[in-house]
């Protein structure tokens, strides 16, 4: 996969990490709300319930009371005495609201609610004689019991109904949660490289919810931009093919000039022509993924003393500590020079390697990489701010990084500034450390292939 997908989906897996950090909370915020309604509703059936009940039993109460204050007036008109228990006759504690209704010639009940929250059953009914009988109950001990008794029952119904919301808040957020925690994670594998994964496979299950449109979304993504950076590389690799013969018909040609500084410069400009062209087939060849390493076991600090050396004298090489290692050593002498390349061109001297075990750091003391090759690594055709320019087309950073990748080596980038040294303050320097794999490559996107017998170190 491309350098630019994988930014792609870098991006793209942050965003998902975003929503993502849904996950931590997904399962209790879920829980919470679906408790909070529960709540709600339990509450509020509660109250429904409990007033309901107590109206009904006030009611019952109230009829009870109109029954016996009938009884109380017959007893006491046919016998002229008042022998009805809790009935009296002009009774003064009797409620004013009830006694005017009493006085307007009918009988009635009235509920009295006292501190505490007890009532007060009261029932008055007018006498032939003028006067008023009343019967005077308090609410039962009974009816009380009931009524906590079912207030009781309401409670732990509320809290049964809270703690069984939590519950399926729960087990249905952890079920959504573990669904995007495989989509997140299978997003990650797409942006790594690993082009076989689908989202929609990796989180797997029967139910069809947003879960599957987003995994199928992001699968059709990933295979429409596939293809598209598919095409654009085979473009660009079929254009710089095209050019390869043109270019060296031009540099034949060139050379065939008489001398003088004309012909210099034409040759000049031809032979950048095809390395540029060379560089853009390597490119492509890299972002194909196609590219096999052929692995050999070198001592790393004499191989890399003895083709520094050879290639330019004037780059410090120190080894600190010799290693073996098993690698490919014409792709990690192009990345070793593409290096040294970059830092005689875009920084200072001295330009030092330094070997030590299986790291390998290029050091010069120029302005230091550019901030947006240190943020988002290097880019093709992008050759870093005006002071690190010079000259060249921004290529060789990007084969050294394609090239450590087909090696199962990581390729990083960073400035050297005085301890505790503010950003503003001006680099010192600029050192990419190639850290070479413990065990030849693996997980790069590349098949490495062992040779079918043993070879000899390589020759200098």
């Amino acid at each position: 996969m491309s350098a630019d997908m994988r930014e792609f989906f870098r991006r793209l897996v942050a965003a998902v990490a975003r929503r993502a950090r849904l996950r931590t909370g997904l399962r209790w915020k879920l829980s919470a709300a679906i408790a909070l309604v529960g709540a709600l509703v339990a509450v509020a059936l509660s109250l429904v319930v409990h007033n309901a009940a107590r109206v009904s039993m006030l009611d019952n109460a109230r009829d009870l009371a109109d029954e016996r204050i009938v009884v109380a007036q017959r007893n006491y008109e046919l016998s002229g005495r008042l022998n009805f228990p809790n009935a009296q006759v002009d009774d003064p504690a009797l409620p004013a609201e009830l006694r005017r209704k009493v006085e307007g010639g009918r009988r009635a009940t009235f509920v009295a609610d006292r501190p505490g929250g007890a009532s007060d059953i009261w029932a008055a009914v007018p006498l032939n004689d003028g006067h008023v009988m009343s019967l005077h109950t308090g609410f039962t001990d009974r009816s009380s019991d009931i009524l906590k008794d079912l207030d009781q029952a309401l409670v732990i119904g509320s809290i049964a109904v809270v703690l069984g919301g939590s519950a399926l808040g729960v087990l249905i957020g952890g079920q959504l949660s573990r669904r995007l925690r495989k989509a997140a994670a299978a997003a990650n594998q797409v942006a790594n490289g690993e082009t076989e994964v689908r989202v929609r496979d990796a989180i797997g299950g029967v139910v069809r919810d947003e879960t599957d449109d987003l995994a199928r979304a992001v699968d059709a993504m990933a295979d429409t931009l596939q293809r598209r950076l598919e095409a654009e590389r085979r473009v660009t690799a079929d254009i710089a093919h095209e050019l390869r013969t043109p270019v060296t018909g031009l540099l034949t040609a060139a050379e065939l000039l008489p001398p003088g500084r004309p012909t210099e410069l034409v040759l000049d400009r031809a032979k950048a022509m095809r390395t540029l062209v060379e560089d853009v087939l390597e490119v492509a060849r890299l972002d194909s993924a196609s590219e096999r390493a052929e692995l050999q076991d070198i001592m790393l600090g004499e191989f890399v003393t003895r083709r520094v050396t050879a290639k330019d004298p004037d780059v410090q090489v120190r080894v600190v500590h010799e290693s073996e290692v098993t690698t490919d050593p014409r792709r990690l002498e192009r990345v070793l020079f593409n290096l040294i390349t970059n830092a005689a061109r875009h920084g200072r001297p001295p330009v030092q390697v330094t070997v030590e075990g299986r790291v390998i750091r290029v050091r010069d003391h120029g302005p230091g990489f550019p901030e947006a090759l240190l943020a988002e690594g290097p880019s093709r055709f992008r050759t870093g701010s005006a002071d690190r320019a010079g000259r060249g087309h921004g290529l060789g950073l990007t084969i050294a990084a394609g090239q450590a990748r087909v090696l199962g080596a990581r390729l990083t980038f960073r400035n050297i500034r005085p301890v505790g040294a503010p950003a503003q303050v001006p680099s010192e320097g600029a050192v990419a450390v190639l850290w070479l794999p413990e065990h030849a490559p693996t997980s790069t996107g590349s098949y490495p292939m062992l040779p079918d017998r043993p070879t000899g170190p390589p020759r200098g």
